[in-house]
């Protein structure tokens, strides 16, 4: 079974079967890069409601579970937290062509716990704070 198989599969189940339904299949097993671990806990079980079919969510680093799944682990779908691992993955023939996209995106938000320092970019040009934290997301991919 390739990568990406389950997901249509459960994109179609989303839309296609009703939480009636007395369909079932083997688990789905999902490879959720860490920076999304609370959006997949909270939607798997809507995902399970909706379908009948059990998640199974393991997280953890998008390049140690591309070197998992290129080994042959078993994941039908895989939540990356970049765009050039799930490229890779498809043109390496892991994951089935056409079912990447992207499907979160980040957004830089500035903060302090001080009322009133953060007021925009001027707050990064006037360089009045002794510490800025940066995390990087260009997009998320499948």
């Amino acid at each position: 079974m390739g990568l990406t198989f389950l997901w249509r599969r459960m994109a179609i189940g989303l839309a296609v079967l009703s939480p009636f339904s007395t369909t079932h299949a083997a688990d789905v097993r999902v490879a959720v890069a860490a920076n999304f671990t609370d959006p997949a806990r909270e939607l798997a079980p809507l995902f399970e409601k909706a379908t009948g079919q059990k998640i199974v969510l393991s997280f953890g680093a998008t390049g140690q579970f591309y070197a998992q799944i290129s080994q042959g682990a078993p994941f039908e779908v895989f939540l990356a937290a970049d765009k050039a691992t799930p490229t890779k993955a498809v043109a390496e023939g892991f994951a089935i062509r056409g079912t990447q996209f992207t499907y979160a995106m980040g957004r830089l938000v500035l903060y302090s716990r001080t009322p009133g320092l953060v007021t925009g970019e001027d707050t990064l040009r006037g360089g009045k704070f002794a510490k800025l934290a940066i995390a990087m997301c260009t997009g998320v991919q499948l």
